[in-house]
């Protein structure tokens, strides 16, 4: 491990000039992403800005029953509050889903959803990676790919990412707040992510410096009647081969409003904008569901690779989307 000098600032502001100053600062949140990293030298700061104690760490109400998150908040608390958990179900159950219960007692609300690509050639040195050193090469292109991409990749990047609670905020129409050293803005969080083109480095939008402070859940009445469903390859500690994150409206057996969001599948949390589309007004039968998939996985491109590839995602994906939506209209018509 590169040595680097560790600083605790006295507020988040002060964190953001710290941070912006140097090229080759990093935050320090919970730390669950980032200690690894530093162990596996994928990631060599020069200086790294503890901002855990300095964020919001509550869960605050707003007008019309919407909700903040401080980003200091702990996954497992904000999995365990009530209001989310009745009001947000997917998002408690995506929290539930990820990780060890000791990795969510300490990953941050602000730091989950910025955690970078479990990519096996990404977190290996020894290899090729656009994403971790520009221009090297992508050594997932003909090489292990059953966990990579089949919406959304490119040839200079087929990386999926990792978090599940990004999906389910996808899918809530959630929204980020960030402070930088311009000031304060918000983000919607689908326009966080980037999609890897030519640039696999750059993650999200966000620019050196910039500081999650918290994320709002808009008021979204069809979310309480929600799910988050990942499939993997154990039961448990396991990254998804594809999640679905969904909510549904349904009146008369009509499907009213919809959102969903794919995980897993993707170098962003993918909100399925098509499926959406066509469940709106159709009835909420199996063959909509098949139709929502279709629509959704036309561009899908599977990945060729030396462990048999990640076509299977595509019959997995579709068949995880209806069985999803298939339990919140049975939980609906009760």
């Amino acid at each position: 491990m590169k040595p680097f000098e560790f600083r605790r600032p006295g507020d988040a502001a002060e964190a953001v000039r710290s941070v912006a100053a140097a090229p080759g600062a990093v935050f320090l949140g919970g730390g669950t992403n980032l200690v690894d990293h530093l162990k596996l030298g994928v990631a060599a700061p020069d200086l790294v800005v503890h901002v855990a104690d300095l964020l919001p760490a509550g869960i605050e109400e707003l007008d019309g029953g919407a909700l903040r998150i401080g980003a200091g908040a702990r996954n497992s608390d904000l999995a365990a509050d009530r209001r989310v958990r009745e009001r947000y179900p997917v998002l408690s159950q995506a929290l539930l889903s990820g990780a060890s219960g000791q990795l969510r007692n300490m990953a941050t609300t602000g730091g989950n959803p910025l955690q970078r690509t479990r990519c096996a050639y990404f977190q290996d040195v020894t290899t090729a990676c656009n994403k971790r050193e520009p221009g090297s090469g992508c050594s997932a292109v003909g090489g292990w790919t059953r966990h990579h991409a089949i919406l959304g990749a490119s040839e200079h990047c087929l990386a999926v990412h990792p978090s599940d609670m990004a999906v389910a905020l996808a899918a809530l129409d959630a929204e980020v707040r960030v402070l930088g050293p311009d000031g304060e803005r918000t983000i919607p969080f689908t326009d966080l992510h980037r999609l890897p083109a030519d640039t696999p480095e750059r993650d999200t939008v966000l620019d050196h410096g910039d500081l999650i402070t918290a994320i709002d859940l808009p008021a979204l009445p069809l979310a309480r009647r929600s799910a988050y469903r990942k499939v993997r390859d154990r039961a448990s500690y396991a990254f998804a081969l594809v999640s679905v994150a969904a909510a549904v409206e349904v009146r008369d057996g009509v499907i009213t409003d919809a959102r969903v969001a794919f995980g897993g599948v993707a170098h962003v949390p993918w909100r399925a904008h098509r499926a959406e589309r066509v469940l709106r007004g159709a009835p909420a039968t199996e063959e909509t569901y098949r139709a929502a998939a279709a629509a959704e996985l036309a561009d899908a491109r599977p990945a060729d690779g030396l462990d048999g590839g990640n076509a299977f995602k595509i019959p997995l994906l579709r068949r995880t989307l209806a069985a999803t939506l298939r339990g919140l209209v049975r939980e609906d018509a009760r």
